[in-house]
């Protein structure tokens, strides 16, 4: 189970929110969160409502001013809690769309899929077991977006996102 409390303000000031669960809108609550105190669990947070937009991953631990930490232009409007994974890390990832193209299973991290797997991006994966972030650049770099179990046939429709690390969030996190 996560815990984690918005405050509207830095320094944890203002008015505050306690969120147990996904919030996909948090705006009737508090107009603004420029500060968040994370007590247990790993976050996903997104600076649009109903989880667009930019995602930024979030752990536990005090961001009395993630703005400027995180870079961000814009606050944090809604969140997704990421349930925590025992066992083992699978999926398998494509060069092209619709699972066409090279094709590798991971396990493990991959700080760069193009001196890993000579694949100059990814365009589609199957998550098979575990949570993982995915990464515009090499070496975690750059913008992230979170992937849960599932198939992903495209990535076209994620702003064009061209994904080229991965990591799995594993116990290490919470």
């Amino acid at each position: 189970m996560g815990r984690i409390i918005f405050y509207e303000d830095r320094n944890f000031q203002g008015r505050s929110y306690e969120c147990m669960s996904d919030c996909a809108d948090f705006s009737s609550y508090m107009s603004r969160c420029h500060s968040c105190r994370i007590e247990s669990g790993c976050w996903m947070m997104y600076d649009r409502p109903n989880y667009m937009g930019n995602q930024y991953f979030f752990r536990r631990g005090d961001y009395a001013d993630y703005m400027s930490m995180f870079g961000m232009n814009d606050c944090i409007r809604s969140c997704r809690m990421i349930p925590m994974h025992r066992g083992s890390f699978r999926m398998r990832i494509y060069e092209r769309e619709n699972f066409m193209g090279q094709m590798y299973e991971m396990m493990n991290d991959c700080d760069n899929i193009m001196d890993r797997y000579h694949m100059s991006h990814c365009q589609s994966c199957h998550i098979m077991d575990g949570h993982w972030l995915f990464y515009e650049r090499p070496h975690y770099k750059g913008r992230m977006w979170y992937f849960r179990p599932g198939e992903y046939r495209s990535f076209s429709n994620m702003g064009g996102m061209r994904f080229m690390s991965m990591r799995r969030i594993n116990d290490s996190y919470f």
